[in-house]
């Protein structure tokens, strides 16, 4: 796609806007914004818009996402943090603000991780995603604080030396209900892997696993935080109960936000 003709309007601004108002993007102007002061030269400005145009994410356009005010590398085929997603960082840093060792599971991009690190300072840091991908674009994310990255399926991925001493235990798993994927958006539906949003039959089924594994991971007093639904928070509180944790469900109205928390017993 060329901005650059007789017929198109006056300015490169202009154009990029209008070809994001046309293809439907409702904030057109802020995103012209974000893709002009994140191309380097016309020719990436004029391949930026029309992938936008043609329905990829904002973020994997630009390759980042503004996360608790750090920018997040973003990469495709990687799932993109989601900014109600800041809520079960703040619940982590208001029940656990001394935490030395963070573990971000269903890592994706790693800015859970990286956010928690950021606000919380000297921190051990672990990244881990059954993705190679999202291991890939978790490590430069972590990097700027230290942590590291693994590969693997859910714990099996971690270092056997962090068992019992996981402070906060951060896990944004697929909840999405295997029959609703094909409901979601066509930017999560058709940019984004199918495991960072499958959940299973009613969407649960790795955060069960999770709430089953993190006892045996988590220090005294550590505490488990996984994001989930408002219809799926009974559930998910009698699975993290099942598992011997002292449960409760937090929720956001404004960013339509819950998540249940789970601490294990001293």
């Amino acid at each position: 796609m060329s901005l650059s003709s007789p017929s198109a309007p006056s300015s490169p601004r202009d154009a990029v806007v209008a070809a994001l108002r046309a293809a439907g993007c409702v904030f057109a102007e802020d995103e012209a914004e974000l893709i002009l002061s994140t191309a380097r030269t016309p020719a990436e400005r004029d391949a930026m818009v029309a992938r936008r145009v043609a329905g990829h994410p904002l973020e994997l356009v630009v390759g980042w996402a503004e996360f608790r005010g750090l920018r997040i590398t973003v990469e495709p085929g990687v799932f993109v943090p989601r900014r109600r997603t800041e809520f079960l960082v703040e619940q982590a840093l208001a029940h656990a603000p001394h935490a030395s060792v963070v573990v971000d599971l269903c890592c994706g991009s790693g800015a859970v991780g990286a956010a928690l690190a950021a606000a919380l300072g000297a921190v051990e840091l672990h990244a881990a995603d059954i993705d190679p991908a999202a291991v890939r674009c978790a490590r430069a994310n972590v990097a700027a604080h230290g942590g590291h990255t693994h590969h693997g399926d859910l714990f099996e991925a971690l270092p056997g030396r962090l068992r019992g001493r996981v402070d906060i235990l951060a896990a944004n798993v697929p909840y999405v209900p295997t029959d609703e994927v094909p409901l979601l958006p066509a930017e999560a539906r058709d940019h984004e892997p199918r495991t960072a949003l499958d959940g299973g039959g009613d969407g649960l089924d790795v955060l069960r696993r999770v709430a089953a594994g993190a006892p045996e991971w988590l220090a005294p007093g550590g505490i488990l935080l996984v994001e989930t639904s408002e219809r799926q928070t009974p559930a998910a509180v009698e699975a993290f109960a099942r598992a011997g944790l002292t449960v409760r469900p937090a929720e956001d109205e404004e960013r339509n936000a819950h998540v249940v928390l789970g601490t294990r017993v001293r």
